[in-house]
């Protein structure tokens, strides 16, 4: 019995179609390959690759999401023509590899925010302003106004979960007197340490390969080849890692933090651990600023709340873009802002 297709919203159909017909002006075998894609979309086909000849003649073999990308991007307006030749797609002013495209999960989206891509050195930069690939974080960060509520002028910040270094990136560029950066994916550590040296933050920002926890040990990591973290929560755990567990007891004492200082914790999940078992030392920061994980811990923020206003006086404060793209319900996932009582 044949599959059945299930029908999508109309306007979905309607951008299916209108991809379809701009590949004309691009690809020479359009109806052939615009098909494999649409079987393939729809789990009819299993597809590795979608042979399409260019009209320069070139036979390139572009993996399904590459396709999409590119026929958006040119349906959209962010690309005005494709290079098969070269494996580039050419936006104003500038070429974005392809290779470069299926690294940056929200290339499209970059574009669109003005951010562009300098090919000869291999970055995305927007008001002087690097990153080594672009991922929705940044734009959370830099675009969204994830940190918008927080003042970090002349403070020290310790960045938990700080990815590809963005947020660190982002508390230096306003004024932080010092970021500690702790993140314990050895991929995006890496790449953290790419984007602070092409920020010119080394003497700013302090990179740490950790994971936080209640007290020591070793954090597993799952997918050490992927840098994407986000919902991965990686916790204290018996195994063969060489990435530690590091305290926040440790990092008072190492870093010679003061009770001036901002904890800043994105850990998608420590934060309950932290907050609830080490709490002698979070009481430690004038400011409290961390996003929460309920559809990941399964633990209600309340919890969170209660034993925090000890010492604080916290508020959601996650009615920006970025979390109303990601559509969350705010006792599953949001940002809360803590401050010192006074």
């Amino acid at each position: 019995m044949a599959k059945a297709i299930r029908l999508l919203p109309l306007q979905k159909y309607l951008r299916y179609l209108r991809i379809l017909l701009i590949s004309r002006g691009y690809f020479r075998n359009w109806f052939p390959a615009g098909l494999r894609y649409f079987l393939y979309s729809k789990g009819l086909l299993e597809v590795n690759v979608i042979d399409v000849k260019c009209k320069d003649g070139s036979i390139t073999h572009l993996p399904p999401k590459l396709y999409e990308l590119l026929l958006s991007g040119l349906l959209d307006g962010l690309f005005k023509d494709l290079n098969c030749k070269d494996g580039v797609a050419v936006a104003r002013g500038f070429v974005i590899p392809f290779r470069e495209l299926l690294v940056s999960e929200c290339a499209l989206d970059a574009l669109g925010y003005g951010w562009k891509y300098k090919e000869d050195y291999g970055y995305w930069f927007k008001n002087n302003v690097r990153f080594r690939h672009m991922h929705w974080p940044i734009l959370g960060v830099f675009d969204w106004g994830e940190y918008d509520a927080l003042n970090v002028k002349n403070k020290v910040i310790v960045d938990i979960g700080a990815f590809v270094g963005d947020s660190s990136i982002y508390f230096a560029l306003r004024g932080a007197k010092r970021v500690i950066a702790i993140e314990p994916h050895p991929e995006a550590f890496k790449e953290m340490l790419e984007n602070i040296r092409l920020n010119n933050l080394e003497n700013m920002i302090i990179p740490v390969n950790a994971g936080l926890a209640s007290k020591p040990g070793r954090i597993c990591i799952r997918d050490v080849d992927v840098v994407h973290t986000e919902g991965a929560y990686y916790r204290l755990s018996e195994c063969n890692s060489k990435i530690p567990a590091i305290t926040l007891g440790e990092l008072i004492d190492k870093y010679s933090i003061d009770n001036n200082a901002v904890l800043k914790m994105d850990c998608e999940g420590c934060e309950y651990d932290v907050i609830l078992n080490d709490y002698e030392h979070v009481r430690v920061f004038d400011e409290v600023y961390f996003e929460y994980h309920a559809y990941i811990t399964k633990i209600s923020i309340d919890l969170l709340l209660k034993k925090l206003s000890r010492d604080f006086v916290c508020k959601i404060v996650s009615d920006n873009e970025f979390y109303k793209r990601l559509g969350f319900n705010k006792r599953l996932l949001g940002l809360i802002k803590c401050t010192k009582n006074r």
